[in-house]
């Protein structure tokens, strides 16, 4: 029986790309939701007279419903098949979006948010499964750099499309935008989506079900909270952090016993799934927890509006897309251990600017930077996507799929709160204003908190030189920040530098009909070292 590789052509046909679209649509409505949802999040606080905590469970309640879901959806792709779950998935994220614009409360909005990432937590798994298949090893670089054109983009166009919409309309439209996208990705899917078989013969994991998903969703929880008590010692954070980490590790333990676990441990003796997964992790940790705050610097900073930091960031998303599509082709034809440190060397390059930011820093020289590190970026995080996976089984594809999701996923929250932490600790070593106290709590102003006040709009009374020292000690802060997301960056290098680098004779994915059933061994299969 010939494999996928033997079969499939060198190109990406038309069924293909129609498949590929289909996925990318799903994507875009997942990716952008994200950061769309969190420009809004002042908004949300003055709509429904709410802090500035409850409005953030918006957030981290997508979040925690994301990983609750995405330990699914391997399982639950063999056993209904990738069609159908991929368009149920693309059918709740368009309802949750549909809810969330008529919440008249802010638990209301929290909860059609989980709605919606029970949908979003399946849409990238599934359709990164759904990718490899159609293209086969051969062409899953190329497939695998389309996918990553929106999820380069998300944390760019985010920021511009909901300050516009926004601005322009109500906060209503960042979720019925979802609507004519979900009902397009519904009819497309129908048609464009080849049918698949279902395996009704593996039985559910439930006592792992029971262990993961609260696992992930408590400890993610415990990270979420992170930046808003400022310390690991507080209760809310180290003991759901405790509790999540002990039923994943109880997890892991459990998972070699059943013969059909939930989350398939067994993969990662593949050595490529493994270093791929584990550069993968290092990087989200490193480039997207400091990422984030890029915009934050334009904002609090600069004094930007929303709109115009998104555009600011847009050069990152141009550079991006020059070479995600040089990159797909050759990881489809040289090693990524070859490819990928050249790229990562231009992030870190990029990267190194930021953390010499000041109060005048040159726009054209952060922007520059930003197109190096978008450079970099469209090199990096597909091809090791495309290492991780490119010799799984087409069975194994998505429950590979699967643990790359969560390793991201944790990853991202992990960086983004430890970022987040590390600047509010400098933040708050800003020197007290006297006489000036926040009327709500009675705590005294720092020149810092009133410097981002002023360029905000407040009408603070501010001496010039007041102001002048606040604005100085936020980019200081910032830039101290971006070191250690800096020194993260270069600390990637030390995993990458185990990727693949050298060519098999010819990628091979094992035939379903010489997979081991039993699980207890890994399959016969040819690895691409």
């Amino acid at each position: 029986m010939k494999s996928q590789a033997e079969v499939a052509p060198d190109k990406l046909d038309a069924t293909v790309l129609k498949i590929a679209g289909v996925v990318v649509l799903g994507a875009i409505m997942s990716i952008l939701d994200i950061t769309v949802v969190s420009v809004a999040l002042p908004t949300f606080q003055t709509e429904f007279d709410a802090t500035y905590a409850e409005v953030a469970w918006t957030m981290t309640g997508y979040t925690l419903a994301l990983a609750t879901v995405i330990p699914l959806s391997g399982w639950a792709a063999d056993r209904f098949g990738t069609k159908r779950l991929y368009m149920l998935a693309v059918l709740l994220f368009t309802l949750g979006s549909a809810l969330c614009a008529t919440a008249d409360s802010i638990g209301q909005l929290i909860a059609f948010r989980v709605l919606q990432g029970l949908g979003g937590g399946m849409l990238m798994p599934l359709g990164m499964t759904i990718m490899t298949r159609a293209a086969g090893p051969a062409r899953i670089g190329r497939l695998m750099a389309v996918l990553g054109i929106p999820m380069l983009l998300g944390p760019i166009g985010g920021p511009i499309l909901g300050g516009w919409l926004i601005d322009a309309a109500s906060w209503h439209w960042i979720f019925l935008i979802n609507l004519p996208i979900g009902a397009i990705a519904l009819v497309y899917a129908f048609f464009a989506l080849p049918k698949d078989s279902a395996e009704p013969s593996e039985s559910f994991d439930f006592i792992g079900m029971l262990m993961l998903s609260p696992g992930l969703a408590l400890f993610l929880f415990g990270v979420s909270s992170l930046p808003e008590t400022g310390t690991i010692t507080a209760t809310k954070v180290w003991a759901t952090m405790l509790a999540g980490g002990l039923l994943v590790i109880l997890f892991v333990l459990y998972s070699f016993r059943p013969r059909h676990p939930l989350l398939d441990l067994r993969l990662f003796r593949n050595r490529n799934l493994t270093i791929a997964s584990v550069s993968l992790f290092v990087f989200i940790i490193a480039f997207m927890g400091a990422g984030l705050l890029f915009p934050s610097y334009f904002l609090q900073v600069r004094g930007e509006s929303t709109l115009h930091a998104g555009l600011l960031m847009a050069p990152q998303g141009i550079g991006a897309m020059l070479t995600m599509p040089i990159a797909g082709t050759l990881a489809d034809k040289i090693p990524v251990g070859r490819t990928v440190p050249f790229a990562m060397a231009l992030i870190a390059a990029g990267f190194f600017t930021f953390t010499q930011v000041g109060t005048d820093t040159s726009y054209l020289l952060l922007c520059g930077s930003l197109f190096v590190m978008g450079l970099g970026m469209g090199g990096t995080m597909m091809p090791i996507m495309t290492s991780a996976l490119r010799t799984l089984s087409s069975h194994d594809t998505a429950r590979g799929s699967t643990l790359v999701n969560i390793l991201q996923q944790i990853g991202s929250s992990a960086g983004a709160a430890t970022m987040s932490v590390i600047l509010t600790s400098q933040l708050n070593g800003s020197t007290p204003i006297p006489g000036l106290n926040d009327p709500g709590t009675g705590e005294p102003i720092t020149e810092a908190s009133a410097a981002i006040a002023v360029q905000h709009g407040a009408q603070i009374p501010l001496p010039p030189d007041v102001l002048s020292r606040g604005l100085a000690f936020v980019a200081d802060s910032f830039a101290t920040t971006f070191w250690v997301g800096f020194v993260l960056v270069l600390l990637t290098f030390i995993p990458i530098a185990f990727l693949p680098r050298k060519r098999a004779a010819s990628p091979l994915v094992v035939s379903d009909d010489v997979r081991d059933l039993g699980g207890d061994k890994p399959a016969p299969a040819t690895m691409i070292h």
